[in-house]
């Protein structure tokens, strides 16, 4: 297989893994309280992240950088997991999949390093079709009151947006290996949620093989292997091609709920997933054609529309000088 299929297979197998977590995290928190999950989740991808360090001996020690930046985004990573997890629990995975991606029109609005004079008005109509997605999916077989559940994950996508706007503003210009920073994150999310979860930790002897397959998938599959695959590919490919192929993880999201949930799409909820998909692609090219556009000394600074996560949720790639552009661009928050 050539290298340029073989990148776009991996990258559309990230968008894949990471459009599944939401059901995963659904059913590990249908048999597990929200916390435990959450826990399980950093402690495991931490003992892994461990592992990939000690076994790379020629990396050298850690810098001041990667520990002191590591801290504070470990915190807003798991801001954006607590809140996400808690959503996911309380609507469907088609819908957590895809009002999540709001958080690709959302971070141009709060990081606008980069775009001086303003967002063209089309972005902010890329940003409206949006909101009108969001409503139509909240609305399911018909108008009625926000469901709590969508209303959290639109709270994740604002969090996440922030956490990615952090990101962007905290490493630039610094040499911050991605392992090491999404080992800090993954230490700090584990001593963050211990406490909260000790008292309920005995159900996890009591889950099975099945509830422990889900949180492996989550941790493993969803975080590590997701971050370790997405950082190889998009320094093999362009950031417009990495950022169009991972930006598909929604769609992944939905196909996952239907297939595998038995999630059902009246024609509301499809005509806003839809726009929500439509929206979020339009925006994001919107905002990259502008950045494109700005003055030399601003593009240097300027940071991307991303569909974050991370740890999937956002576990965060910072690449070497040479590619901290195309990584930035196509990053995704754990």
């Amino acid at each position: 297989m050539p290298e340029a299929r073989r990148t776009d297979a991996v990258l559309l197998l990230v968008a894949l893994v990471w459009g599944s977590s939401y059901l995963s995290a659904q059913t590990a928190t249908a048999v597990l309280p929200v916390l435990v999950v959450l826990f399980a989740r950093y402690a495991l991808s931490a003992l892994a992240c461990l592992g990939l360090v000690a076994a790379d001996r020629k990396s050298g020690r850690w810098t001041r950088d990667e520990l002191r930046i590591g801290v504070p985004l470990g915190v807003t990573q798991a801001a954006v997991l607590v809140v996400e997890t808690y959503g996911v629990a309380h609507t469907s995975a088609a819908n957590a999949g895809l009002i999540i991606s709001l958080t690709i029109v959302i971070t141009p609005l709060l990081d606008r390093s980069g775009h001086r004079g303003g967002l063209p008005l089309s972005f902010y109509a890329a940003a409206g079709v949006c909101l009108l997605a969001v409503g139509l999916l909240m609305s399911g077989n018909g108008f009625h009151a926000p469901r709590l559940g969508d209303l959290l994950m639109l709270a994740a996508a604002l969090i996440r947006a922030v956490h990615v706007a952090l990101v962007g503003r905290l490493t630039v210009n610094r040499e911050i290996r991605p392992l090491r920073l999404t080992t800090v994150q993954t230490l700090v999310g584990s001593a963050l949620f211990l406490l909260p979860a000790s008292g309920e930790l005995s159900t996890l002897a009591h889950i099975g093989a099945a509830g422990w397959a889900q949180l492996l998938y989550l941790a493993l599959f969803c975080s590590v292997f997701a971050f370790l695959a997405q950082t190889w590919a998009v320094q093999r490919t362009s950031a417009s091609r990495a950022s169009l192929l991972l930006g598909t993880e929604p769609i992944w999201a939905a196909a996952v709920g239907i297939a595998l949930a038995g999630d059902h799409f009246t024609p509301v909820t499809a005509l806003g997933a839809t726009l929500l998909v439509t929206g979020t692609y339009w925006g994001q090219a919107i905002e990259r054609a502008h950045r494109a556009k700005a003055p030399s000394g601003a593009r240097g600074t300027a940071r991307p529309a991303t569909a974050d996560p991370q740890f999937k949720d956002n576990l965060i790639p910072q690449a070497l000088p040479a590619q901290r552009q195309d990584a930035e661009e196509a990053q995704r928050p754990v």
